[in-house]
Formats: structure tokens, C-alpha cells, sequence
């Protein structure tokens, strides 16, 4: 039997590098093989915690979308869904949410980062938090935990999220007996945290990412704003010190990648390396750029892509919900 694989991306932003290297090309490299049953989804509710603002929304939630199409995911071998058009997900988050002990929400790393901030603005520790960022963690449990995914690719920053999952799938079980599935989750660790142009985690909020379509003129500009030192071209730089290089791996050749190495070992200028690098993106990224143009002048394909989707997710939350109700005595 296939193991169970799922990866949902918000839309608060722009897809940028950071994104597609650390959660979508995983992704997509795990559904390459034959022992998984992927599930893909546009995580358009937990993008309500940040965007209030209904065409934005929308324009975002078509982007995420468009994007998983464009580099290649195949619907029919998929399940690929708009989590809106799943209801089953947001009840189970409130029969979780039943489950899950404030204090383990109060570790989020995401509600503690804000705390922090504000304690350091001298504002009042909860100000600008909403129910939604709270409360975040219940709503991605109902994400995996309603598909019995077994394996989630995440971002290094993320795998707090299926450690939450699993603590409240155990206290779940404890009560009702095994329902729920443990999920685990899958990190690529030579890219658990991607560079930004800056050299700090490549992240919107620090305004150092580099959008995934930009158009090949300011592509360039961007690559070329990446920070590098002060060597001279001759002497020899640690390619696994840089982001370019880490940059250049994931969109290079083997046989690429080696030569690239033996470059910075003997000694590269880093604009001969910044050349090289949008060489290489540019050729991998061409042919999905136009695909993920074509997608955003279509809305009317993707809402049928979407919709198709969520028909098949929704063959599956809809009995194992009706089983967990049982369980509970709401059914």
C-alpha cells in the first residue's frame, strides 16, 4: 500500500526560491516515486491569517497554484486541491482544537516569535495576534492528519508543525483508540535553511527573496544584488560557504555542479559566478515561466483543476470524518 504524502503552501507572497527548494521540489522528487500517493494542496485559509484583502487573495491563491502546475505536477496522478473547498478540514480542526493543550500552543513558533517582537517594541505581548496565528498549528494537524499522511516535506522551520500533529493524534488515540495516523516529516538537510540575497533565511519578511518567475531582465538584477565578500577573483572560495553556489546546485547538472565546485576551489570572480548562475536558472525556470503565465491568464482552468481536485479529496475526508464523529458520539 502507498504511503500517504502531502505538502499545502500558503499564499501570502509571491513563490520565491526559498519555497520551491525547500518544500515544492521535494515535494514533487517524492511523487517521482512509485511508493507514495501525493497529495498537493493551496493553503488559502492559513493565508487569511496575514491577507485581508479579497483580491489580493485571490490573485495569491491562483499564483500558489498555478505554480505546482507549471513545474509539473500532474493532476490526474495527484490529488491538488484549494483547501477551502474541503469543509471536512475545518471541522476536524475544531474536534482537534478539543485535543490540543493551550500550552502546546503557546510553543509555536510562530506565536512566540510575535510575543517576543512585541516584547522587544515594549508592546503588549499579544498585540496584532489573531485567533488564526494562534490557533495555526490545529488547523495544519487537520491538513495532515485528515489524509493519514504519513510523510509531510517541510522546511526546517517547519517541522515543529507534524511534531504538533502527532501530540495531538496521540492524545486522540489515547482517548478513542488508534484513528490517526503519526505523521513523520521529510527535510532535505543540505537545503533545511535557503539563503536569501542578504545571507539571513531567505523569507518576506526580510525582503531578501527572490521571486520564482521573475522575468529574465530582473532576474539578472536580483542575482546580481546576492552578497558575496570582498576576495579577489583569484583566490580560492568554499563553495559550501556560499549562497550562490547553494543556489547553483539546485538548478545545475551533476556534471555542472562539479565543474562549478572546481571553479571556486582554484579561484571564480563572483560576477563570472553570478553569470553562471542566472545561466542555469534561466534554462530551468524558461519553459515553467511561460506555463505559469499561461495559468494566471486562465482562471477559469485552474478554478477546474481545483475543483476536479477537491471532488477527489473529498472521497476521502468524507468517510474518515464520518468515522471519527462515530468515535467522538456526534454521529
Amino acid at each position: 500500500m502507498k504511503k500517504q504524502v502531502l505538502t499545502g503552501i500558503k499564499p501570502t507572497g509571491k513563490v520565491h526560491l526559498g519555497n520551491y527548494i525547500g518544500a515544492i521540489k521535494p515535494a514533487l522528487e517524492l511523487a517521482k516515486n512509485d511508493e507514495f500517493e501525493p497529495s498537493y494542496f493551496v493553503a488559502d485559509y492559513h493565508g487569511l491569517t496575514k491577507i485581508h484583502d479579497r483580491d489580493e487573495m485571490k490573485q495569491l491563491s491562483r499564483g500558489i497554484a498555478a505554480t505546482w502546475l507549471a513545474l509539473g505536477l500532474d493532476p490526474e496522478k495527484a490529488i491538488f486541491y484549494r483547501q477551502s473547498d474541503v469543509p471536512e478540514i475545518f471541522e476536524l480542526s475544531w474536534i482537534l482544537a478539543c485535543f490540543a493543550p493551550k500550552g502546546l500552543m503557546n510553543r509555536a513558533h510562530a506565536y512566540k516569535s510575535v510575543v517576543e517582537d512585541n516584547g522587544v517594541a515594549g508592546r503588549e505581548s499579544d498585540h496584532s495576534v489573531n485567533m488564526g496565528l494562534f490557533t495555526y498549528p490545529i488547523l495544519m494537524a487537520a491538513d495532515i492528519l485528515l489524509f493519514k499522511s504519513e510523510v509531510v516535506p517541510v522546511g526546517k522551520d517547519q517541522i515543529q508543525h507534524v511534531e504538533i500533529a502527532r501530540d495531538i493524534a496521540e492524545s486522540f488515540n489515547h482517548t478513542y483508540g488508534e484513528t490517526f495516523v503519526l505523521p513523520t516529516y521529510f527535510i532535505r538537510e543540505e537545503t533545511s535553511v535557503i539563503p536569501g540575497l542578504d545571507g539571513r533565511k531567505m523569507s518576506k519578511s526580510y525582503q531578501n527573496t527572490i521571486p520564482l518567475f521573475e522575468e529574465s531582465k530582473k532576474l539578472q538584477k536580483l542575482i546580481n544584488k546576492i552578497k558575496t565578500d570582498s576576495s579577489s577573483p583569484h583566490e580560492p572560495k568554499d563553495p559550501d560557504q556560499s549562497i550562490i553556489f547553494s543556489l547553483y546546485k539546485e538548478f545545475a547538472s551533476t556534471a555542472q555542479i562539479k565543474e562549478m565546485r572546481e571553479k571556486f576551489s582554484t579561484g571564480i570572480g563572483w560576477g563570472e559566478a553570478k553569470k553562471e548562475l542566472f545561466k542555469v536558472m534561466e534554462l530551468a525556470l524558461e519553459e515553467p515561466r511561460k506555463r505559469y503565465i499561461e495559468l494566471m491568464e486562465s482562471p477559469d482552468e485552474l478554478e477546474e483543476i481545483l475543483l476536479r481536485g477537491a471532488d477527489k479529496a473529498r472521497s476521502k475526508t468524507r468517510p474518515f470524518l464520518l468515522e471519527i464523529k462515530k468515535k467522538i458520539g456526534i454521529m
